[in-house]
């Protein structure tokens, strides 16, 4: 029986997901590019730390944290589905969105994303903004610790956030429903 070839983003997506990554390392396809990223270091897992404390304490609505979820996303132009593991999500609690979730699971549910800059912070300034907001993710926080700056991208529509607020470390980022604080960034300096 003939089989039609497959195509390009087809074999890309077939390779990226029978990688067998090294302990500790990720790999993530974002916007038809295989990216491995090492392990983090520990200013990077003490940012995370930051937001998980606030968010659990502070939030309005209960929130379910997952750190390195593998969430598959919608792609752009010829590029596979975009596969991207955020260093945290957060969902509403209610939802139990991680509960019974495959590895790579849709984000539709998702309400933030965090991302703290490492090796490739162009990554994540701008393929991995694209692809949250092509998934529809409603918020994504950048910690840019190049720029000693967070930055709140709100309002997905298409390949990117209609609204975003940079704020310089130590200033204080006020996160929208369904969080509805202000996210305190004074320990990040």
């Amino acid at each position: 029986m003939a089989h039609e070839p497959l195509t390009r983003a087809e074999v890309l997506l077939e390779g990226f997901l029978a990688l067998d990554t090294p302990e500790g390392f990720r790999a993530e396809l974002i916007e038809g590019e295989i990216v491995v990223t090492p392990p983090p270091d520990g200013d990077h897992e003490d940012y995370i730390g930051l937001v998980v404390d606030q968010v659990i304490r502070r939030s309005r609505t209960r929130m379910q944290f997952s750190g390195n979820k593998g969430l598959k996303l919608k792609s752009g132009e010829a590029c596979p589905k975009s596969h991207a593991i955020p260093d945290g999500t957060f969902a509403p609690m209610e939802l139990r969105l991680f509960k019974g979730a495959e590895p790579w699971m849709p984000c539709e549910g998702v309400a933030l994303v965090v991302e703290v800059t490492s090796t490739k912070p162009q990554a994540d300034r701008e393929a991995k903004r694209r692809c949250y907001a092509r998934g529809g993710i409603p918020l994504y926080l950048l910690i840019d610790r190049d720029e000693s700056s967070v930055t709140l991208f709100s309002e997905a529509e298409g390949d990117d956030y209609r609204q975003h607020c940079t704020l310089p470390f130590g200033k204080a980022v006020a996160l929208p429903e369904p969080f509805g604080f202000e996210l305190e960034t004074s320990e990040f300096v």
